[in-house]
């Protein structure tokens, strides 16, 4: 008899305790609880409190209880006391943070995506991810507290299969799980006991070994006291294994026998295989954590029944908390936020958490120093090198090449994709390109049904990162062969029909240029030792020289954002200074774009000239390059629905930070609501002496007999003081005392030219009020559709003040009655043309020729 299920059967129980009648041959083993009553015979090895076995014995199990409960009192205080801190990547000796500092709640999925859902996500960037991630938040999310939640069926399953690409913060999760059941505030009534297993940690235990000593290795308790809590509710039991694809397996989890007890010893590996099977404590609970690439083999080791689960990772609102997390001030947190969000490309990466610890470690640093985001704060491509960088580093281990000719394998294959446009690679073109798939970081392994099949393929976590990847393995060859390579990329039009357009692979040609950045260059250099050969920088900034001399719109913003990655001031002050035109005409303005124009404006002291016409100029994408604008001496702007607010911020920006000796700016708004808006144009013209400021009212507004537009010259130094707010205030509320008694105050008002429907009696006298009490005012100039009779006879009753001009341009009626007042009335026969003179000498009336054709 050598098994414990054949002499259970012979076991009486009584409240003395079991009596148990046990007979062997010689050299047999018999494994049973403590015997008390027993009657032996033969050579017996007796294993004292083996699991899986209880009786009535009241007064012994309450004594148990007791002294188990105590043991996983002081477990758990164990536990809220070491993993209540994160020691972060970066962490000095003894410095760590609160978990609670980092840890924000990814996006967890529990299904499985198909084919087009998978394309969507991975290409897809900026706003248009974050309506993908919240598509499929609001589809089929969970919280950590629903992980073992019974499904649809009502099946709950005691295997959960926990996956998340690297980085994405799997094991972040588990130590928040670990935290808050020890706390008491997650599976409190689930489990009365977790213990936390690491792949890569079970990877060093040497020798055979039990699960219990395996757990000892992982936790403060004893394997006797491990033991002994494993005997009582299994079923209350739940073993988090983080990391199964960091698991060396062998073949001796197939080839030996299966290990049910505990206590028997065994490789650990096979030990823990034995316990994600169910041969060990079936009755258990599991969570795994695995990469993609290792998922499809831990399904067929684990038990069932199975449940899968997916780490998003961090959609925009957690995005969000998790920055206001990590800065814990709001000033900084506003402007690292605002910062990272308006570059797309990275504001997509900081889905993955690690990108989000990276960004913020990096920026506040940089604000720590007292950078400014004016100047640029990050690349993207720099940032994309830290994250490559801490993946090799951390998450990386047992690679069977070096890295960079596993950098180069992935950029192969990177490319191979991106010429034909593929984000979803295939099993046999991976596995040709790179020799252990399964090992990188950077690839994720993706299962779909195909009619009876299964397919697997592969992708990159995201197309920017194939896209990066390929460009890293363009600068890392070869002079002759990277600039072959570069040169075919950069002749792949974006647009079959512009043959100016930017590049199809814009993104791949920009990460090229930034990965030059001497900074990033000598990264690559220390840590990977990666060489990029030291011609090649000369070769793409000649180049970028080269093509900036065209002004096409298509291109611009291209290079703008070319300019900002290479991110060497006086390389792109050469570049903007040899620019004639920054002209963005009919382009999409994006806030990256706005950003790359900030920056590459703030290495120079003097621009020739901007047009951001009909390109989306937002008051959000305004306010960005605000600081910049006045540093034009041409500017042409076409916001869309600026409030006055936002035009005050502007004009404010233009004449408190002027540094030019001239400049002109043309700000007509694209306008699809007039209600709350007084301005329909603004120009401004700044000279040495004098300058000059026009304001435009929107014509579906302007009622008969009301200002239509103000022209207002004065000396240049004067522009600082206008209260902008107030001006335009009272131009929207049409208060026409109200503006001429606020013109009063510009004490140095040279000339004044104003354009009104008609010239009635009430503009006639205050046109004579504002001469006569503006004693700088030497000319001013009134335009009107016409010239009413009642307006004339005030003028012609009237002397203004010496050396001071009045001019009154506009159409006079000649009819007797029912005359004239409308624009579209002037061809009329009846209407004649003239420019009205009052100064010292007198009243005089000029007649002007009548046009021989109509606009």
């Amino acid at each position: 008899m050598d098994t414990f299920e054949m002499f259970r059967k012979d076991i009486s129980r009584s409240y003395a305790g079991p009596n148990v009648s046990a007979a062997a041959q010689s050299g047999s083993h018999i494994t049973a609880p403590v015997l008390t009553n027993n009657t032996i015979t033969g050579n017996v090895h007796i294993i004292h409190n083996a699991p899986g076995f209880t009786w009535n014995h009241p007064h012994s199990e309450k004594t148990q209880t007791s002294a188990t409960k105590s043991l996983v009192f002081k477990y758990k205080t164990r536990i809220c006391s070491e993993y209540q801190y994160v020691t972060e990547y970066n962490s000095l000796p003894g410095e760590h943070v609160l978990l609670s500092e980092r840890y924000t709640q990814p996006l967890i999925l529990q299904r499985h995506r198909g084919h087009k859902e998978r394309e969507e996500e991975i290409c897809s960037s900026g706003e248009s991810f974050q309506q993908v991630l919240s598509s499929r938040s609001s589809e089929d999310s969970v919280h950590l507290n629903s992980l073992f939640d019974s499904d649809g069926h009502g099946i709950s399953h005691s295997a959960i299969i926990l996956q998340g690409n690297s980085g994405n913060g799997k094991s972040f999760t588990v130590q928040k799980i670990m935290m808050d059941w020890a706390s008491g505030d997650l599976y409190k009534e689930w489990f009365d006991i977790v213990f936390h297993l690491k792949c890569k940690e079970i990877n060093r235990i040497p020798g055979k070994n039990s699960l219990a000593k395996i757990l000892s290795y992982s936790c403060s308790l004893t394997s006797d006291q491990i033991s002994q809590i494993l005997q009582h509710s299994p079923e209350k039991v739940l073993f988090i294994i983080d990391g199964f694809d960091e698991l060396k397996l062998t073949d001796e989890i197939y080839d030996t026998s299966p290990n049910t007890d505990p206590l028997q010893k065994a490789p650990p590996v096979v030990i823990l295989c034995d316990l994600l099977r169910g041969r060990i404590l079936p009755e258990s609970f599991l969570l795994v954590t695995s990469r993609s690439t290792a998922t499809d083999t831990l399904s067929k080791l684990l038990k069932g029944p199975q449940r899968f689960s997916e780490i998003m990772g961090f959609s925009e609102k957690r995005v969000e908390e998790y920055f206001q997390k990590f800065f814990q001030n709001e000033e900084l947190f506003r402007k690292a936020y605002t910062y990272v969000k308006a570059n797309e490309t990275l504001f997509t990466a900081c889905s993955i958490p690690v990108v989000c610890w990276i960004i913020c470690t990096t920026l506040k640093e940089r604000f720590e120093i007292g950078a400014d985001a004016t100047s640029g704060l990050e690349t993207t491509t720099s940032i994309y090198v830290d994250f490559v960088s801490t993946l090799l580093e951390h998450h990386c281990q047992g690679l069977s090449q070096s890295v960079p000719i596993l950098l180069r394998s992935l950029g192969q294959l990177a490319e191979r994709g991106i010429l034909e446009q593929q984000v979803l690679l295939d099993e046999k073109t991976v596995y040709e390109t790179v020799s252990d798939p399964a090992c990188s970081p950077f690839l994720c392994k993706l299962l779909f049904k195909r009619r009876i099949h299964q397919e697997t393929m592969f992708s990159f976590m995201h197309l920017s990162f194939q896209e990066f990847f390929t460009a890293l393995y363009y600068v890392l060859l070869d002079e002759e062969e990277s600039q072959r390579k570069l040169t075919h990329i950069f002749s792949i039009p974006g647009s079959a029909s512009l043959s100016y357009s930017p590049p199809r692979f814009a993104a791949v040609v920009q990460f090229a240029i930034g990965l030059l950045n001497k900074h990033v260059i000598h990264t690559l250099r220390k840590k990977h030792n990666l060489v990029v050969h030291p011609n090649m920088q000369a070769y793409l900034k000649k180049w970028i020289l080269e093509q900036c001399g065209y002004s096409y719109s298509d291109r611009t913003l291209f290079f703008l954002n070319c300019l900002y990655e290479i991110h060497e001031d006086h390389f792109v002050k050469e570049v903007i200074e040899a620019w004639k035109k920054i002209n963005a005409y009919g382009a999409i303005l994006r806030r990256t774009d706005c950003w790359a124009l900030l920056y590459c404006s703030q290495c120079c002291q003097c621009i020739n000239e901007l047009l951001l016409v009909d390109c989306q100029l937002t008051s959000e994408k305004l306010f960005m390059i605000l600081p910049a604008l006045h540093k034009f001496k041409k500017l042409w702007l076409t916001p869309e629905d600026p409030s006055d607010s936002d035009l005050v911020e502007l004009m404010c920006a233009l004449t408190r930070g002027q540094t030019l000796s001239t400049q002109l700016v043309d700000v007509n708004p694209r306008r699809t609501n007039f209600e709350n808006s007084s301005v329909d144009s603004l120009n401004l013209s700044i000279s040495e002496e004098l300058s000059s400021i026009c304001i435009g009212t929107p014509c579906c507004q302007v009622p008969a007999a009301s200002l239509q537009s103000l022209r207002l010259t004065f000396p240049h130094t004067k522009l600082i003081n206008i209260d902008w707010t107030k001006l335009f205030r009272l131009i929207h509320q049409k208060d026409s005392d109200a503006l001429l008694h606020f013109l009063y105050s510009f004490s140095k008002l040279k000339k004044m030219k104003m354009k009104v429907d008609c010239l009635s009696k009430m503009w006639s006298v205050w046109a004579l009020q504002i001469i006569q009490n503006c004693s700088s005012l030497t000319e001013l100039e009134v335009d009107a559709d016409f010239l009413l009779e009642d307006g004339i006879k005030i003028l012609q009753r009237s002397q203004p003040r010496p050396a001071c001009i009045m001019i009154f341009h506009g159409f006079i009626c000649n009819k007797q009655s029912r005359k004239c007042t409308r624009y579209n009335d002037r061809q009329l026969s009846c209407n004649q043309e003239v420019k009205i003179h009052l100064n010292s000498q007198g009243f005089s009336v000029e007649t002007l020729r009548k046009p021989l054709f109509w606009n």
